[in-house]
Protein backbone atom coordinates (compact mmCIF):
# COMPACT_ATOMS: atom_id res chain seq x y z
CA UNK A 1 0.00 0.00 0.00
CA UNK A 2 1.31 3.47 -0.87
CA UNK A 3 1.06 5.98 2.26
CA UNK A 4 3.10 8.62 3.87
CA UNK A 5 4.62 7.52 6.61
CA UNK A 6 6.31 9.36 9.27
CA UNK A 7 9.48 6.87 10.72
CA UNK A 8 11.45 9.98 11.68
CA UNK A 9 10.73 13.65 12.50
CA UNK A 10 10.58 15.77 10.48
CA UNK A 11 12.47 19.36 10.14
CA UNK A 12 10.84 20.47 6.86
CA UNK A 13 7.97 19.29 4.43
CA UNK A 14 10.41 18.73 1.57
CA UNK A 15 11.64 15.62 3.59
CA UNK A 16 7.59 13.89 3.19
CA UNK A 17 8.25 10.20 0.40
CA UNK A 18 5.82 7.97 -0.31
CA UNK A 19 6.27 4.36 0.98
CA UNK A 20 5.30 1.99 -1.36
CA UNK A 21 5.24 -0.70 0.53
CA UNK A 22 3.32 0.29 4.06
CA UNK A 23 1.81 -1.90 6.11
CA UNK A 24 -1.68 -2.82 5.29
CA UNK A 25 -4.42 -1.42 7.68
CA UNK A 26 -5.63 -3.80 10.28
CA UNK A 27 -9.01 -4.16 10.91
CA UNK A 28 -9.96 -4.23 14.43
CA UNK A 29 -13.37 -4.17 16.86
CA UNK A 30 -15.82 -1.64 15.72
CA UNK A 31 -14.09 -0.40 12.88
CA UNK A 32 -14.09 -0.38 9.13
CA UNK A 33 -11.77 -0.79 6.24
CA UNK A 34 -12.05 2.34 3.67
CA UNK A 35 -10.69 2.76 0.48
CA UNK A 36 -10.05 6.36 0.66
CA UNK A 37 -10.99 8.60 -2.95
CA UNK A 38 -10.10 12.04 -0.90
CA UNK A 39 -8.34 13.49 1.97
CA UNK A 40 -7.80 16.79 2.92
CA UNK A 41 -4.46 18.50 3.92
CA UNK A 42 -4.64 20.31 7.35
CA UNK A 43 -2.02 22.93 9.14
CA UNK A 44 -1.73 20.90 12.04
CA UNK A 45 -0.79 17.72 9.47
CA UNK A 46 3.09 19.67 9.48
CA UNK A 47 2.92 20.62 12.93
CA UNK A 48 2.18 16.68 13.77
CA UNK A 49 5.28 15.81 11.21
CA UNK A 50 7.49 17.74 13.08
CA UNK A 51 6.54 16.33 16.77
CA UNK A 52 4.97 19.92 17.56
CA UNK A 53 0.95 19.12 17.59
CA UNK A 54 -0.70 17.99 20.80
CA UNK A 55 -1.14 14.65 19.42
CA UNK A 56 1.61 12.70 18.97
CA UNK A 57 1.24 9.01 17.71
CA UNK A 58 4.16 6.76 18.33
CA UNK A 59 6.50 5.97 15.40
CA UNK A 60 6.45 5.21 12.45
CA UNK A 61 2.57 6.34 11.76
CA UNK A 62 0.72 7.53 8.44
CA UNK A 63 0.29 11.23 8.35
CA UNK A 64 -3.37 12.42 7.52
CA UNK A 65 -6.69 12.99 9.51
CA UNK A 66 -9.33 13.87 7.01
CA UNK A 67 -10.96 11.61 4.16
CA UNK A 68 -13.86 10.56 2.42
CA UNK A 69 -14.01 7.17 0.74
CA UNK A 70 -15.91 4.07 0.06
CA UNK A 71 -16.39 0.98 2.86
CA UNK A 72 -14.47 -2.34 1.80
CA UNK A 73 -15.00 -4.07 4.69
CA UNK A 74 -16.80 -3.78 8.22
CA UNK A 75 -15.85 -5.63 11.40
CA UNK A 76 -18.33 -8.09 12.98
CA UNK A 77 -18.63 -5.91 15.90
CA UNK A 78 -19.98 -2.96 14.06
CA UNK A 79 -23.63 -4.38 14.12
CA UNK A 80 -24.58 -3.98 10.31
CA UNK A 81 -24.14 -0.11 10.71
CA UNK A 82 -22.62 -0.18 7.27
CA UNK A 83 -21.80 -2.27 4.08
CA UNK A 84 -19.18 -2.36 1.52
CA UNK A 85 -19.72 0.38 -0.85
CA UNK A 86 -21.30 3.04 1.50
CA UNK A 87 -19.86 6.41 0.65
CA UNK A 88 -18.44 7.94 3.86
CA UNK A 89 -16.12 10.82 5.61
CA UNK A 90 -14.53 11.15 8.70
CA UNK A 91 -11.55 11.40 10.68
CA UNK A 92 -8.85 9.31 11.53
CA UNK A 93 -4.95 9.48 12.19
CA UNK A 94 -3.38 7.53 8.55
CA UNK A 95 -5.48 8.94 5.56
CA UNK A 96 -2.14 9.96 3.70
CA UNK A 97 -2.91 6.41 2.06
CA UNK A 98 -4.91 3.98 0.13
CA UNK A 99 -7.03 2.37 2.45
CA UNK A 100 -7.39 3.29 6.21
CA UNK A 101 -9.03 1.47 9.13
CA UNK A 102 -10.65 3.81 11.56
CA UNK A 103 -13.77 3.60 14.43
CA UNK A 104 -17.03 3.52 13.22
CA UNK A 105 -17.73 6.37 15.16
CA UNK A 106 -15.55 8.83 13.54
CA UNK A 107 -17.12 7.85 10.39
CA UNK A 108 -20.25 9.60 8.88
CA UNK A 109 -22.53 9.08 5.27
CA UNK A 110 -21.61 11.06 2.40
CA UNK A 111 -24.02 14.19 2.63
CA UNK A 112 -26.39 13.77 -0.70
CA UNK A 113 -25.13 16.25 -3.97
CA UNK A 114 -20.82 15.82 -2.88
CA UNK A 115 -18.46 14.47 -4.12
CA UNK A 116 -15.35 12.72 -2.27
CA UNK A 117 -13.64 15.66 -2.66
CA UNK A 118 -16.00 18.20 -0.84
CA UNK A 119 -16.61 15.73 1.80
CA UNK A 120 -12.86 14.88 2.78
CA UNK A 121 -12.54 18.34 4.58
CA UNK A 122 -15.75 18.43 6.37
CA UNK A 123 -15.14 16.07 9.47
CA UNK A 124 -12.98 18.34 11.63
CA UNK A 125 -13.42 22.00 9.94
CA UNK A 126 -17.40 22.46 10.10
CA UNK A 127 -18.00 20.84 13.67
CA UNK A 128 -15.12 22.88 15.00
CA UNK A 129 -16.76 25.93 13.41
CA UNK A 130 -20.59 25.12 14.73
CA UNK A 131 -19.01 24.36 18.36
CA UNK A 132 -17.08 27.71 18.51
CA UNK A 133 -20.13 29.77 17.41
CA UNK A 134 -23.09 28.25 18.74
CA UNK A 135 -21.80 26.15 21.90
CA UNK A 136 -19.01 28.47 23.28
CA UNK A 137 -20.14 31.81 22.43
CA UNK A 138 -23.92 31.31 21.24
CA UNK A 139 -23.91 33.72 18.64
CA UNK A 140 -27.38 35.65 18.42
CA UNK A 141 -28.70 37.13 15.03
CA UNK A 142 -27.68 40.92 14.53
CA UNK A 143 -24.47 40.40 16.58
CA UNK A 144 -21.12 41.90 14.59
CA UNK A 145 -19.01 38.68 14.32
CA UNK A 146 -15.49 38.70 13.00
CA UNK A 147 -13.27 35.76 11.22
CA UNK A 148 -9.50 35.93 11.41
CA UNK A 149 -8.31 33.80 8.11
CA UNK A 150 -11.62 34.15 6.58
CA UNK A 151 -10.60 32.36 3.60
CA UNK A 152 -8.75 29.19 5.29
CA UNK A 153 -10.76 25.80 6.14
CA UNK A 154 -12.11 26.48 9.46
CA UNK A 155 -12.83 30.48 8.82
CA UNK A 156 -14.53 30.01 5.41
CA UNK A 157 -16.52 27.40 7.75
CA UNK A 158 -17.68 29.76 10.27
CA UNK A 159 -18.34 32.36 8.23
CA UNK A 160 -21.07 30.14 6.49
CA UNK A 161 -22.28 29.31 9.71
CA UNK A 162 -22.25 33.10 11.13
CA UNK A 163 -24.22 34.11 8.71
CA UNK A 164 -26.66 31.15 8.52
CA UNK A 165 -27.21 32.53 12.38
CA UNK A 166 -27.94 36.19 11.23
CA UNK A 167 -24.87 37.58 12.35
CA UNK A 168 -23.38 40.84 10.63
CA UNK A 169 -19.74 39.25 9.33
CA UNK A 170 -16.30 40.56 9.24
CA UNK A 171 -13.72 39.04 7.35
CA UNK A 172 -10.02 39.19 7.79
CA UNK A 173 -7.75 38.23 5.44
CA UNK A 174 -4.12 38.95 4.17
CA UNK A 175 -4.80 39.24 0.54
CA UNK A 176 -7.75 40.79 -1.58
CA UNK A 177 -7.92 37.89 -3.40
CA UNK A 178 -8.99 35.95 -0.03
CA UNK A 179 -11.13 38.91 0.72
CA UNK A 180 -12.83 38.27 -2.17
CA UNK A 181 -13.38 34.43 -1.20
CA UNK A 182 -14.78 35.51 2.27
CA UNK A 183 -17.06 37.36 0.59
CA UNK A 184 -18.27 35.00 -1.97
CA UNK A 185 -19.20 32.97 0.43
CA UNK A 186 -21.20 35.26 3.11
CA UNK A 187 -18.80 37.91 4.66
CA UNK A 188 -20.82 41.24 4.66
CA UNK A 189 -17.05 43.22 5.10
CA UNK A 190 -13.94 42.78 4.52
CA UNK A 191 -10.32 43.55 5.97
CA UNK A 192 -6.81 42.89 5.35
CA UNK A 193 -5.14 42.83 8.38
CA UNK A 194 -2.02 43.74 6.77
CA UNK A 195 -3.08 47.01 6.98
CA UNK A 196 -1.22 49.70 9.19
CA UNK A 197 -4.92 50.43 10.64
CA UNK A 198 -7.07 47.45 10.04
CA UNK A 199 -8.33 47.23 13.80
CA UNK A 200 -9.66 50.81 13.45
CA UNK A 201 -10.99 50.12 10.09
CA UNK A 202 -12.72 47.07 11.84
CA UNK A 203 -14.56 49.38 14.65
CA UNK A 204 -15.59 51.75 11.74
CA UNK A 205 -17.28 49.13 9.82
CA UNK A 206 -19.24 48.60 13.00
CA UNK A 207 -19.72 52.41 14.04
CA UNK A 208 -17.74 51.99 16.97
CA UNK A 209 -19.65 49.07 18.57
CA UNK A 210 -16.98 47.17 18.21
CA UNK A 211 -17.19 43.35 17.77
CA UNK A 212 -19.46 40.97 19.92
CA UNK A 213 -17.36 37.46 19.12
CA UNK A 214 -14.36 36.85 17.26
CA UNK A 215 -12.96 33.72 15.85
CA UNK A 216 -9.46 33.46 15.88
CA UNK A 217 -7.51 30.40 14.76
CA UNK A 218 -4.45 33.16 14.09
CA UNK A 219 -3.64 34.14 17.22
CA UNK A 220 -4.73 37.49 17.71
CA UNK A 221 -6.25 37.64 21.00
CA UNK A 222 -4.68 40.69 21.54
CA UNK A 223 -4.83 42.49 18.77
CA UNK A 224 -8.58 41.65 18.40
CA UNK A 225 -8.80 43.42 22.11
CA UNK A 226 -8.12 46.92 19.89
CA UNK A 227 -11.98 46.55 18.30
CA UNK A 228 -13.59 44.39 20.58
CA UNK A 229 -17.20 45.38 22.05
CA UNK A 230 -17.78 45.49 25.95
CA UNK A 231 -18.63 42.10 27.15
CA UNK A 232 -17.47 40.69 23.81
CA UNK A 233 -15.89 37.01 23.33
CA UNK A 234 -13.06 35.86 21.35
CA UNK A 235 -12.78 31.99 20.41
CA UNK A 236 -9.32 30.52 20.80
CA UNK A 237 -9.76 28.08 18.02
CA UNK A 238 -5.78 27.72 16.93
CA UNK A 239 -2.55 28.77 16.75
CA UNK A 240 -1.85 29.21 12.92
CA UNK A 241 -0.35 32.87 13.18
CA UNK A 242 2.19 32.48 16.21
CA UNK A 243 5.24 30.59 15.07
CA UNK A 244 7.01 28.94 17.65
CA UNK A 245 6.30 31.29 20.63
CA UNK A 246 2.36 31.61 21.91
CA UNK A 247 0.75 35.01 22.77
CA UNK A 248 0.26 35.74 25.91
CA UNK A 249 -3.47 36.53 27.38
CA UNK A 250 -3.93 40.22 27.50
CA UNK A 251 -5.36 39.97 31.19
CA UNK A 252 -5.76 43.78 31.97
CA UNK A 253 -7.24 44.02 28.93
CA UNK A 254 -9.98 41.32 29.22
CA UNK A 255 -10.70 42.95 32.79
CA UNK A 256 -11.33 46.54 31.05
CA UNK A 257 -13.21 44.98 28.11
CA UNK A 258 -15.44 42.89 30.31
CA UNK A 259 -14.27 39.82 27.65
CA UNK A 260 -14.27 36.41 27.49
CA UNK A 261 -11.52 34.58 26.33
CA UNK A 262 -12.85 31.20 24.92
CA UNK A 263 -11.06 28.08 24.11
CA UNK A 264 -12.44 25.47 21.23
CA UNK A 265 -10.95 22.07 21.29
CA UNK A 266 -13.70 20.27 19.25
CA UNK A 267 -12.02 17.04 19.57
CA UNK A 268 -12.54 16.75 23.19
CA UNK A 269 -16.56 16.32 23.04
CA UNK A 270 -16.57 12.92 21.83
CA UNK A 271 -14.73 12.20 25.52
CA UNK A 272 -16.57 14.67 27.43
CA UNK A 273 -19.82 15.78 25.77
CA UNK A 274 -20.48 12.84 23.20
CA UNK A 275 -24.21 14.10 22.98
CA UNK A 276 -23.23 17.01 22.03
CA UNK A 277 -21.41 15.73 19.11
CA UNK A 278 -24.76 14.12 17.61
CA UNK A 279 -26.30 17.45 18.09
CA UNK A 280 -23.76 19.16 15.97
CA UNK A 281 -23.93 16.76 13.51
CA UNK A 282 -27.57 17.14 13.11
CA UNK A 283 -27.58 20.58 12.50
CA UNK A 284 -25.07 20.62 10.27
CA UNK A 285 -26.56 17.57 8.32
CA UNK A 286 -29.55 20.48 7.79
CA UNK A 287 -27.04 23.21 6.61
CA UNK A 288 -26.10 21.18 4.12
CA UNK A 289 -29.31 19.78 3.08
CA UNK A 290 -30.51 24.30 3.21
CA UNK A 291 -27.35 24.87 1.09
CA UNK A 292 -26.63 27.01 3.94
CA UNK A 293 -23.29 25.56 4.43
CA UNK A 294 -21.34 24.49 1.23
CA UNK A 295 -17.50 23.07 1.11
CA UNK A 296 -15.15 25.62 -0.74
CA UNK A 297 -12.10 23.11 -2.33
CA UNK A 298 -8.65 24.98 -3.06
CA UNK A 299 -8.64 25.43 -6.78
CA UNK A 300 -5.76 22.96 -7.28
CA UNK A 301 -7.36 19.66 -6.27
CA UNK A 302 -3.35 17.67 -6.22
CA UNK A 303 -3.44 14.29 -7.68
CA UNK A 304 -1.23 11.14 -6.20
CA UNK A 305 0.48 11.26 -2.74
CA UNK A 306 3.87 12.49 -4.07
CA UNK A 307 1.77 15.90 -3.97
CA UNK A 308 1.04 15.87 -0.25
CA UNK A 309 4.29 17.82 0.31
CA UNK A 310 3.17 20.56 -2.44
CA UNK A 311 -0.17 20.79 -0.91
CA UNK A 312 1.06 21.39 2.53
CA UNK A 313 3.88 24.23 1.36
CA UNK A 314 0.65 25.92 0.23
CA UNK A 315 -0.74 26.10 2.88
CA UNK A 316 1.86 26.65 4.71
CA UNK A 317 3.00 29.88 2.61
CA UNK A 318 -0.94 31.01 3.06
CA UNK A 319 -0.99 30.09 -0.62
CA UNK A 320 -4.37 28.41 0.02
CA UNK A 321 -8.35 29.06 0.72
CA UNK A 322 -10.88 26.64 2.25
CA UNK A 323 -9.86 23.22 1.92
CA UNK A 324 -6.78 21.89 0.07
CA UNK A 325 -7.36 18.71 -1.03
CA UNK A 326 -5.42 15.38 -2.43
CA UNK A 327 -6.65 12.08 -4.54
CA UNK A 328 -4.72 9.32 -3.29
CA UNK A 329 -4.18 7.53 -6.65
CA UNK A 330 -5.25 10.46 -8.90
CA UNK A 331 -8.63 9.09 -10.16
CA UNK A 332 -7.77 5.45 -10.27
CA UNK A 333 -8.79 2.77 -8.22
CA UNK A 334 -6.14 1.28 -5.80
CA UNK A 335 -5.50 -2.34 -5.54
CA UNK A 336 -5.38 -4.78 -2.64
Amino acid sequence: MKAIVISKLLKTIDELEVDLNAPEPELKENQILVEIKASALNYFDILQSQGKYQIKPPLPFILGSEFAGVVLAVHPTVNNKVKPGDKVFGCGQGCFAERIAVDIKNILPLPDGMSFEEASGLFVTCPTSYTALVVRAKLQKDEWCLVHAAAGGVGIAAVQIAKALGAKVIATCGSKEKLDIAKKFGADYGVNYNDKDWQKQVLQITGKHGVDVVYDPVGLVQASHKFIAWSGRILVVGFAGVGETLEKAPTNLILLKNSSVIGVHYGTYTKYDPERVIEVWNDLFKLFAEKKLKPVIYKNVYHGLHNVKHGLKAIANRETYGKVVVVPNGGRESKI
